[in-house]
């Protein structure tokens, strides 16, 4: 269609707007957008994303992108990691986007002597009728944010494994099954490295995206000080208002499968991901579940910009959060002081886009 067509012009410019301004128009103006008549009835999601945030934005400025890669997760089912320095909010940020949400909420904050039956529980005699009964740890919510995911040892590290690739935890002969929705929303600082503990790659690989967050802009910074200069208390989150319940992640996350992915598109992500493996500067690139996590991610932003069908400005959007936490560089090219991001920002611009 010669709509799309203009849509799709560009791939460098579309992948500058959308950084610049993907809270708006995800790359394409509104009335391109409007072009096309999405079949799925979409003005749901659109209705429940602006309440939510409208709900985050009373407590963190800023950090548009953030939010939309949050709302991303949250409807294609998939784990975050957020990164960042001390003091940028990935923790408040965390548990406001928790209490939008009217489902469970549990919070467990890693440290060195953490054990895995901390997270996941354990057998507990009981004197009554003389057996052991399985107590659940605080992994079993709807939403568990996870603080500083690096300060606890592989062990304990390994124990979310199986939780957030099949969403059950198996123990002593029994599964048990996590009830839906669930989530896990960690934290890390990429600064620190007393007392921390990389995580291993099977464990990044299941996360759909590492959300690194930078620091707030002046005029950020400035609204930061004016919202708080009368308080010396932290944020009531008591005052957020529920906006999506377990049905309606149900129902939006249902509307999200129906969005039209064509093969052309299937191609272009396959294309992305199977340059990372090529890369003479990539030791270590995407695998076929980055290819999955691309093209749902992309299916749910194509959903809150309320169309019905993925173009090639979803996965540009998508991808640098999907794969940056996926590959590993060369020594030769951490050498050179390149960045993962330097890297996929250049074999989206080597990848041709698909018309």
């Amino acid at each position: 269609m010669e709509g799309q067509e203009n849509l799709n012009a560009g791939e460098q410019n579309s992948q500058n707007n959308l950084n610049q301004n993907s809270g708006e128009t995800g790359g394409y103006s509104q009335d391109a957008s409007r072009m096309f008549a999405p079949s799925l009835n979409l003005g749901f999601i659109n209705e429940k994303v602006q309440q939510t945030r409208k709900e985050i934005g009373n407590f963190v400025i800023g950090q548009h992108d953030m939010v939309d890669l949050l709302m991303i997760s949250i409807f294609s089912n998939g784990h975050v990691l957020l990164e960042g320095v001390p003091g940028v909010a990935k923790t408040l940020t965390a548990k406001v986007l928790a209490k939008t949400l009217s489902v469970d909420f549990s919070r467990i904050q890693f440290t060195p002597d953490l054990m895995p039956s901390d997270i996941i529980g354990t057998s507990v005699y009981n004197l009554k009728d003389s057996s052991f009964q399985f107590k659940q740890g605080p992994v079993f919510s709807n939403i568990v944010l996870i603080d500083e995911i690096n300060r606890a040892p592989a062990k304990t590290q390994a124990a979310l494994f199986e939780v957030m690739e099949e969403r059950q935890i198996s123990y002593d002969g029994q599964v048990y099954q996590m009830s839906f929705p669930f989530l896990v929303l960690a934290t890390q600082n990429p600064v620190e490295q007393e007392g921390t503990y990389n995580l291993p790659e099977a464990q990044l690989d299941r996360f759909l995206f590492k959300i690194k967050i930078g620091y707030p802009t002046l005029a950020e910074e400035q609204e930061i000080l004016l919202r708080y200069k009368n308080s010396v208390k932290a944020p009531d989150l008591n005052e957020i208002i529920g906006v999506f319940t377990a049905d309606d992640l149900h129902k939006v996350q249902q509307l999200v499968t129906q969005i039209k992915v064509e093969d052309q598109i299937l191609k272009y992500i396959a294309q992305i991901t199977d340059k990372t493996r090529n890369h003479g500067k990539l030791y270590l690139g995407g695998s076929p579940r980055a290819s999955l996590s691309m093209m749902k991610a992309a299916k749910a932003f194509a959903a809150i910009r309320g169309r019905d069908f993925v173009i090639p400005d979803d996965v540009q959007f998508v991808a640098p959060h999907v794969l940056n936490h996926r590959l590993i560089l060369t020594p030769e090219a951490e050498m050179e002081g390149m960045t993962t991001e330097d890297l996929i920002k250049e074999i989206i611009h080597e990848v041709e886009v698909p018309r």
